[in-house]
């Protein structure tokens, strides 16, 4: 759906919306009165540390599920197996299956501390940051390419994707993360890490083609606005944009009180990475650079002025009147407003680089331009390669343009204007800010930064813990994450939510202590096993009496079938990756540059280049979010793509004949070791009798089968190892024993 139709949307939700629920009486004028049902809503509330429920248990968490679990008159689930625990924990924290050495190791570890010391191993990997990561992608709609027609590249926005997992590793605490990826460049301005943070409102998708400028960028302000309001506050901020929120008490001037702080923001796509030292001596050497080269280049100016101003004048001509007014004025004439269409305007201006306007020219001069190429590339030797920079915000000065109220959000239909300011209903009034003292930047999102992280805040605690909660047990205390207000599901155990809000604040904001916290609690620990009398009481399994089982994500059941087959590639951070793409499937518009090094192409899936308009082909069947915009809870469907994705896919087939040459690699020709050692590393524990009976039976089936594939002449799989003496009929018989194996639920589930 195109994004230029969200107004339009929002107007039909004016004329259509049935208003259940009386709102405020005013918005744009006048002292709001919000009814009391809005006023006293829970989430609104103070977060206060309430008293741990008496229990026998020492775990506060333990102690508020259990006294619900009591009240119910429903039992907690015995506690899981040794290997269902450590293959829970190491999905929950790395997205990846434990070894089977790390298996044993715990389930031999009789200490009463065994399952706390593998938290804290598994939350000092890196594996821990590059698994956390992707959760945290989601909400920021993480992509590596514009959308829209033309859906180019953003060949720099992995660094954001590094920040995240670097911080998440560091245990960085929340707070500070939250402030550097809203105000980053203003608050640590010589910190590159801090700059690159700022990618989190840089990942809007962007028509960058569009003709209006003023639309393209009242666009890009409504999904800045939009994500920050639900990734950070958990409210519907967008059901605002057009009109007062119908439910909550978000008035359409909060909306745009908002937005305000985000006024004056522009692309920064060339944020310098190299420390003092680099920077000096990378000026040094362009300046040798440029001075053996400036006779050369000026020659190449000269030929390129004519078709670089017919280009500029090509595209101004494109714009509203008022904009080609403001593009021919002198910069120091144009307005702050204007600067900022300029800049998105500059940005497009990159499609005529040299190179393509070099081909425009004339005949005599394409070919004196291509003598003069080949002059300066001489001087290759002493030029400094590329510099290494990210991608993020920034503004322009420090006196941004006026913001107003819109009617039905549209750029052309300014209301009342606004300062930039909180939620009425939490902080009346505008917000308090400082420019910066170099002129750089209005000092606006810092005060937005130091309000969303403050203490009289109390959904931004709120929020992060339940969303990690969330991502433990596939269902929050609150199970609409992005939704706190009133439409949203109240929270199962409102108690639990606020002590671990305050628990979460006393700490220093360490999500690693969270994590510590939920995962070494029995509720966390307890079995999965279904029970009849406890379903009828809680059906949906609110009250936590069993753990939940999950299907694992896309990017888990790569990863882990990778692992398994042992082929996964450990490498952390860099440049995006392409895999292979399936057989058939359409080249990318934007393109999708697979390398040469089957090695390089199995990394894990984090690093997976995101295309917005083309997602990864296995990622996109098993439920990879729309990056257009931002994912605080993953759908879970089943569908035949991806019975069919792992029964047929060769990168499946692959990953079956890696598994199988690990199987083989350990236990030869003894088909009991064979089958023993399967279940050892795609199930972490051993099969029980049945099952054993079930494979050795499949064994036989399949060596009839095989035998007509061989008599027919088809290629048969065969394992990374052939051991000796086994023939290569036998050996595809284990293959397609590792086959099943991928394929089945225990594989895909956390349990």
């Amino acid at each position: 759906m195109s994004r230029k139709i969200g107004p339009i949307l929002c107007c039909v939700a004016v004329l259509t919306c049935v208003a259940t629920v009386s709102g405020a009486t005013a918005s744009i004028a006048g002292e709001p009165d919000f009814p009391e049902h809005q006023r006293s809503h829970w989430s609104f509330q103070p977060v206060a540390e309430p008293d741990v429920p008496a229990s026998q248990t020492n775990h506060p968490i333990d102690a508020f599920v259990l006294a619900r679990l009591r009240g119910e008159g429903i039992r907690p689930a015995a506690r899981a197996d040794r290997t269902a625990l450590i293959r829970r924990a190491t999905f929950d924290l790395h997205g990846l299956p434990p070894t089977p050495a790390e298996v044993r190791a715990f389930v031999e570890d009789d200490s009463p501390d065994a399952f706390a010391t593998v938290v804290d191993r598994l939350l000092a990997s890196p594996r821990y940051g590059e698994r956390w990561a992707r959760h945290w992608l989601d909400l920021a709609r993480y992509a590596e390419s514009e959308g829209f027609k033309s859906d180019e590249t953003r060949p720099n926005a992995w660094r954001y994707r590094d920040y995240v997992i670097e911080s998440l590793n560091s245990d960085k605490p929340y707070d500070r993360f939250v402030q550097e990826q809203i105000a980053g460049d203003e608050l640590w301005p010589s910190d590159p890490q801090a700059r690159i943070a700022t990618g989190f409102n840089r990942h809007y998708p962007d028509e960058s083609n569009a003709a209006i400028l003023m639309q393209r960028r009242q666009e890009v302000l409504l999904d800045i606005t939009d994500t920050v309001g639900s990734v950070f506050l958990g409210l519907t901020y967008s059901c605002a944009k057009c009109h007062d929120h119908k439910f909550d008490p978000i008035l359409q001037s909060d909306y745009y009180r908002l937005q305000a702080f985000f006024t004056n923001v522009t692309t920064d796509d060339e944020i310098h990475l190299l420390n003092e030292r680099q920077r000096a001596e990378r000026q040094l050497q362009e300046a040798k650079w440029e001075e053996a080269t400036r006779e050369i280049r000026s020659q190449m100016d000269a030929l390129l002025e004519a078709k670089r101003a017919d280009a500029f004048e090509t595209q101004v001509n494109r714009r509203s009147p008022e904009t080609r007014e403001a593009f021919r004025k002198d910069a120091g004439q144009r307005s702050m407003y204007e600067k900022l269409l300029f800049q998105q305007h500059m940005w497009q201006m990159r499609y005529h680089n040299d190179a393509r306007l070099a081909n425009s020219l004339p005949k005599q001069d394409k070919e004196r331009y291509r003598e003069l190429e080949a002059a300066l590339a001489e001087f290759d030797h002493v030029k400094p390669g590329p510099l290494p920079v990210g991608m993020g915000i920034r503004e322009l000065g420090s006196e941004p343009p006026a913001t107003h109220v819109l009617s039905f959000a549209n750029y052309a239909a300014p209301l009342e204007e606004v300062e930039p300011g909180y939620l009425t209903l939490l902080a009346p009034g505008p917000a308090t800010y400082a420019p910066a003292l170099d002129g750089r930047s209005s000092g606006r999102r810092t005060a937005l930064a130091g309000w969303l992280t403050g203490a009289d805040n109390p959904l931004t605690a709120r929020v992060m813990v339940n969303r990690l909660w969330h991502y433990h047990f596939g269902q929050g205390i609150v199970r609409t994450p992005s939704d706190f207000g009133l439409m949203g599901e109240r929270p199962t155990h409102p108690e639990l939510l606020d002590w671990l809000a305050a628990e979460f604040q006393s700490s220093g904001w360490s999500i690693k202590q969270m994590h510590r916290l939920i995962m070494n609690s029995q509720t966390y620990q307890q079995s999965s096993e279904f029970r009849q009398a406890a379903s009828e009481e809680d059906p949906l399994n609110r009250l936590l009496w069993r753990f939940p089982p999950q299907r694992l994500e896309g990017e888990v059941i790569r990863d882990s079938m990778l692992a398994v087959a042992g082929r996964l590639n450990h490498q952390v951070g860099g440049p995006s990756v392409f895999p292979e793409l399936p057989f058939g499937a359409a080249q990318p518009r934007g393109g999708w540059d697979v390398p040469e090094s089957q090695h390089a192409q199995d990394r894990r899936s984090v690093y997976v280049f995101v295309r917005r308009n083309s997602r990864y082909p296995m990622l996109e069947s098993f439920d990879m979010p729309d990056t257009h915009e931002s994912c605080a809870r993953r759908s879970l469907t089943t569908t035949a793509p991806q019975a069919l994705a792992l029964l047929n896919s060769e990168h499946t087939l692959g990953w079956a004949q890696g598994l199988a040459g690990r199987i083989l690699d350990f236990a030869g020709t003894d088909r009991d070791g064979q089958i023993r050692e399967g279940f050892r590393l795609a199930y972490s524990r051993q099969p029980d009798g049945w099952e054993k009976d079930t494979v050795l039976t499949f064994f036989e089936t399949q060596r009839a089968i095989i035998a007509e594939r061989a008599a027919a002449g088809e290629p048969l799989l065969l394992p990374d190892v052939l051991p000796a003496g086994m023939s290569q009929q036998e050996a595809a018989a284990v293959v397609d024993f590792a086959h099943m194996l991928l394929n089945s639920n225990e594989f895909v589930f956390k349990n």
